[in-house]
């Protein structure tokens, strides 16, 4: 092999790593909580994380590799879909183990049919809706980076120690001298050298503790239903289609915001084969006994700061997390990393995923009071419901899984307001209202 075909593929196997490190902590904590809330023992712990990780591997590798029905094809990762950890706990606690998994393989069947119908609402995605969109998604997640930066735990004594600060901010600016002094590769890596070198300065002040990669198993082969065998209930079934749904319209952003990154311009059949691939790896997820998964925000920050636009480091991404999940100790290396390094990698990443979408909102016509108003709601609801969920608390549970998710109000805001207020954008960048073109060139 040429060696500089070898030296690329090592740096996309770094590149590869650094998507993972990136994604394993929002990776592992959905089986985290939901296996704690349903009294799961040590050994079906070990397995559901396992299973996870390693399906993940998976369902990114359906999204990467295109075939006629599935895959968009674009430097995508998936994970589970943190919204689904309150509705999966309910549903374990009062129905059952297997129907949390009857109810996730139903809502994978629905979204694999419905793809190509939900991708035809791409039109009613312009520049003021993507851009407020993504937006949301960056700035929404800070509270998380923060929460981790300060402990992991907000409820923790520790929570937000001296020392935690220190070790978040110490990764932060390590990133930043990589992002601002390095050149070519060693800057793409920044991520991953500030959370090794991150990690390496918590070891010194005695924040890293090795027990878990001594005591975890070597090897762990997945079992199709080895927790439970789904059983299948109308109302769980209800309850993940409407957390699948939110997770297809965040996915619509992230694809959105990845496509405006690598200069991409998606059709309706590119989104259909991404939300097919996304169904069928809520499919597998629910045979395989772990839970449903959604396009990773949190990856973009990555392909945004490493500069590195190309699917191949993350086939390599994929790859680690398949051999994460068949060896539990290589996956423990990856959690022995402090959660205030973690925060401090994320607080760089988000960020720089809300300055995407102010940059691509820098193209919307804001002297149009339609487009401000656009914005502002949208933006405004979405950051608004973040910080208080408890506005919504007196509707009904299921109203609640939608209208407290940023995501979903920013989308379903922005999206009824563009219709109402500018009419709708077709395939050739047309703004339409009342069946006639009122401008053109306003496509992404």
């Amino acid at each position: 092999m040429d060696n500089a075909v070898k030296q690329n593929k090592v740096q996309s196997l770094f590149l590869g790593l650094q998507h993972v490190l990136a994604m394993y902590s929002g990776g592992v904590l959905v089986p985290l909580l939901i296996g704690t809330a349903l009294k799961f023992s040590a050994a079906q712990m070990a397995y559901l994380i396992s299973v996870d990780i390693l399906m993940t591997g998976v369902a990114t590798l359906l999204q990467l590799k295109r075939t006629p029905l599935t895959g968009i094809a674009m430097p995508v990762v998936l994970g589970s879909a943190i919204q689904s950890v309150s509705p999966l706990i309910n549903i374990g606690s009062t129905l059952g183990i297997g129907a949390m998994y009857g109810a996730t393989i139903s809502a994978g069947i629905f979204v694999f049919l419905i793809g190509g119908l939900f991708a035809k609402l791409r039109a009613y995605f312009p520049p003021v809706v993507t851009g407020s969109l993504i937006t949301v998604i960056g700035f929404t997640l800070i509270p998380v980076a923060l929460l981790n930066w300060g402990g992991g735990d907000a409820s923790a004594k520790s929570y937000g120690d001296l020392s935690n600060l220190l070790v978040g901010l110490v990764t932060i600016i390590i990133i930043l001298g990589f992002m601002l002094f390095a050149k070519g590769f060693v800057k793409a890596i920044a991520i991953l050298l500030g959370i090794i070198l991150g990690t390496v300065f918590a070891a010194f002040l005695g924040k890293v503790s090795l027990e878990p990669v001594a005591s975890a198993a070597w090897v762990h082969v997945p079992t199709p239903f080895f927790l439970a065998v789904p059983t299948f209930h109308t109302s769980a079934i209800i309850t993940m289609i409407v957390i699948v749904l939110t997770s297809m319209i965040e996915s619509t952003g992230v694809y959105f915001a990845l496509a405006d990154l690598t200069g991409r311009k998606l059709s309706a059949h590119d989104m259909a084969n991404g939300y097919r691939a996304e169904g069928l790896g809520v499919i597998l997820s629910g045979i395989f006994n772990t839970f449903p998964y959604s396009t990773f925000s949190q990856n973009v920050g990555v392909v945004r700061l490493s500069g590195v636009k190309t699917k191949q480091p993350i086939y390599f991404a994929a790859i680690i997390l398949i051999i994460i999940g068949l060896l539990p100790k290589f996956g423990a290396l990856a959690t022995i990393i402090p959660s205030a390094v973690l925060g401090g990698a994320m607080f760089v990443m988000f960020g720089t995923i809300g300055v995407q979408g102010v940059n691509i909102l820098r193209h919307v016509n804001f002297d149009s009071e339609k487009n401000l108003v656009i914005a502002a709601l949208s933006i405004g609801g979405g950051i608004g419901v973040t910080v208080y969920p408890q506005f919504f608390q007196h509707l009904p549970q299921t109203i609640q899984l939608i209208v407290t998710n940023s995501v979903v109000v920013t989308s379903i805001l922005a999206v009824v307001l563009n219709m109402i207020l500018n009419g709708k954008i077709n395939d050739d960048g047309e703004q339409v209202m009342d069946g006639k073109i009122v401008e053109k060139g306003l496509a992404q």
